[in-house]
């Protein structure tokens, strides 16, 4: 049934072929067709109407020129790699000493681009890239590989590492985001993506030639030389690792995370992320991977999630001890109070120059000891030649430097990162007009050591009550700062006491207020009876 007025050739062909049955003549199926005798000719030799004739092919301008072109390419079957025409030297050469002119360059880069791989498969040098299908087993097969990503870390755009190992049977995925793409992220991806699988693959994980894990690939060979970390972590967690061939063809071998990192960026960090640090964009990511067990790949019948869970089952328990993913070095602390790690300056305490320290290094920070004393923390930084400087830590120096501070690259850093905010600034100004600069330097120092006991919200409240009272010691900032505390304290949901506070209630000293947060004692009160029987029993009266 023809549904629009206009019938389709097919149908026109049936009509045709219908009336020349019926015995009507063909002029007469012309006249009532509206068509020429040779539609009803063809019509009248098949049912279905043949294709429309293609055009013939159009010369072009560089046909003449095509033979030089196919003798570039033949000549470089046989020389060197590095030394072989591209499509600019082919467009010189024919331009220069042959004369080719109103030939554009595009023209003969998309020739030449065609005909290389033709040359080569002619001349037998080469074959079609051909892929073929592979079938993964159930929980034994997976594949691992970093991306690059942008992330906005408060406010600036800086460049992190994204870790992805990807189940081959399922098509799940663990992702892990950190500062760098070192070995300590190699191992901190693998052991959060084993504890959120649940075990350990039970066959092969596959892998390039990172320098995390590989230190010399042997030839052209599948055999590598291993880092002496890897050697251990593979012991631990009864890794088997398969690796692939070094550049585009070890690629295609782990064809399924190359794939799953590219999707992952384009769909989950599009736009760019905007967090203000890096574990909370790996909250984020956890989020998305979750979110991605709903998802069904190409036409398979069962989701990520589904699939999964069939091969969940069949993972290699995970080892019972810990491993210590972090690097272990030890330093030494010069004489600016900073100790250098992978080409970057740390600040420690002072009291540490000229000492070696312990610093535990992790893939997004580090931690310095003392011997097993934890001293400070750091998140590491992205660049190399950087330093990362805690005003906290030069606080003791400064007292007898007080000159150094205004210039002090802990002090720029330390405005950055909003710590020291325009109320320090604000009041130390009033000090130095009040007091000096130095004793208004030294008195501001004060103020930024009760930061180690008080909250920062506590002295920052302490500075405003003393700039309006106009009192610019460290005392009087230290007195409307435990107020403020106290203020805090008397207002929490879990304080028993009455919330209201009176003026001409007296604040309490520092050392109360430390003493008012330490647990209960259950001990029970001492006492002296079992000294009673030391002593001697009287003599019995005669």
């Amino acid at each position: 049934m023809v549904v629009s007025g206009q019938p389709s050739r097919v149908e026109l062909f049936a009509a045709i072929r219908r009336d020349l049955r019926a015995g009507m003549s063909a002029r007469e199926v012309q006249r009532t067709h509206h068509v020429t005798w040779r539609t009803v000719k063809a019509a009248a030799e098949s049912a279905w109407p043949a294709g429309r004739a293609a055009y013939p092919q159009r010369g072009s301008k560089l046909d003449v020129f095509k033979p030089l072109i196919e003798e570039m390419l033949v000549a470089d079957l046989d020389a060197p790699r590095k030394q072989r025409h591209t499509a600019t030297r082919i467009f010189d050469r024919l331009v220069d000493e042959h004369e080719m002119r109103d030939v554009a360059y595009d023209t003969v880069r998309v020739y030449v681009a065609k005909r290389r791989p033709e040359v080569r498969v002619e001349h037998g040098r080469g074959a079609p890239e051909v892929f073929i299908p592979q079938t993964h087993l159930p929980g034994r097969e997976a594949e691992v590989d970093f991306g690059d990503i942008a992330v906005r870390l408060r406010g600036e755009l800086v460049t992190c590492h994204l870790f992805s190992l990807r189940m081959s049977y399922s098509g799940k995925a663990v992702h892990r985001v950190s500062a760098t793409g070192g070995q300590e992220a190699f191992f901190e991806g693998h052991v959060h993506a084993f504890h959120t699988l649940g075990g350990v693959p039970a066959g092969q994980i596959r892998y390039d030639n990172l320098k995390a894990a590989v230190a010399q690939v042997i030839g052209f060979t599948r055999q590598r030389v291993e880092t002496d970390r890897w050697v251990a972590f593979r012991s631990h967690f009864s890794v088997e690792a398969f690796y692939c061939q070094p550049g585009i063809k070890g690629a295609h071998e782990k064809g399924g995370v190359e794939g799953d990192i590219g999707r992952f960026r384009r769909n989950h960090l599009v736009p760019v992320p905007e967090v203000d640090s890096i574990a909370e964009l790996n909250e984020l990511i956890d989020d998305y991977d979750r979110a991605d067990d709903q998802r069904r790949i190409g036409h398979r019948l069962h989701t990520i999630g589904e699939a999964f869970a069939a091969e969940k089952t069949l993972l290699t328990p995970l080892p019972v001890e810990p491993f210590e993913t972090g690097l272990w070095l030890t330093p030494r602390v010069d004489r600016y109070s900073q100790v250098t790690v992978r080409s970057n300056r740390y600040s420690v305490p002072t009291r540490l120059i000229n000492r070696p320290v312990r610093v535990l290094l992790n893939a997004s920070d580090l931690t310095v000891f003392d011997s097993r004393t934890p001293i400070t923390h750091h998140e590491r930084l992205f660049t190399k030649g950087g330093s990362r400087l805690e005003l906290d830590h030069y606080l003791e120096a400064l007292v007898r430097k007080p000159g150094a501070l205004p210039g002090s690259t802990a002090l720029d850093q330390a405005r950055a990162a909003g710590t020291f905010t325009a109320a320090h600034d604000a009041w130390w100004a009033a000090a130095c007009k009040t007091h000096g600069d130095t004793a208004g330097t030294r008195a501001l120092i004060e103020v930024l050591l009760l930061h180690r006991h008080l909250r920062t919200e506590h002295v920052v409240a302490g500075i405003h009550a003393a700039l309006q009272a106009g009192a610019f010691t460290a005392d009087a900032v230290a007195l409307e700062a435990r107020k403020a505390a106290d203020t805090d304290v008397s207002t929490t949901p879990t304080c028993a006491a009455d919330t209201s506070v009176d003026p001409q209630t007296p604040i309490r000293s520092l050392t109360q207020q430390r003493l008012s947060h330490l647990p209960a004692d259950a001990r029970s009160l001492p006492t002296v009876t079992s000294y009673d029987q030391l002593l001697g029993h009287p003599k019995e009266s005669p």
